[in-house]
């Protein structure tokens, strides 16, 4: 392994301590589906900062609705009336569920928001506020449980 391998390595083991460090703070979520296409993949893991409140735009982690011991991850899009309307950002996605399909999710079932993607180290980078209707952005950075959409 090379000097580039071992740094890439050495920052996935950090992400992955930091987010077992702060389990209160910080949650390590896969991302499956490709719902939030082309921003986030099948396969990206993500920290969520567990108990941020949300602004329009913010990428989030929530517990479906219908299925509680789910997490999905959505743009959040408005808070409406005790709850977020939450979308996915490839409304085109096979199997994609959303606030289309079950309403506005209570503000207690959204777990966090999305604040860095950290795998595959080749697209590490925070996740950044986008315009409702854009697809999630990441910021490039310098060299738990899975989610469903």
């Amino acid at each position: 392994m090379g000097m580039r391998g071992a740094l890439l390595c050495g920052l996935a083991a950090a992400a992955a301590v930091l987010a077992a460090a702060v389990p209160r703070r910080l949650r390590a979520v896969e991302v499956t589906g490709d719902s939030m296409l082309p921003g986030l993949r099948p396969g990206d893991w993500l920290l969520v900062r567990a108990g941020a409140r949300p602004v329009p735009g913010d990428v989030v982690v929530a517990r479906h609705p219908e299925r509680p011991e789910l997490l999905i991850v959505k743009r959040a899009v408005r808070a409406d009336g005790g709850g977020w309307w939450l979308e996915s950002d490839n409304q085109a996605a096979a199997g994609r569920r959303d606030s289309w399909d079950f309403g506005a999710v209570p503000d207690r079932l959204v777990v966090g928001r999305v604040v860095a993607r950290y795998w595959p180290l080749s697209r590490a980078g925070t996740v950044t506020r986008g315009a409702i209707g854009l697809q999630a952005a990441v910021t490039p950075a310098r060299p738990a449980q899975r989610s469903q959409q």
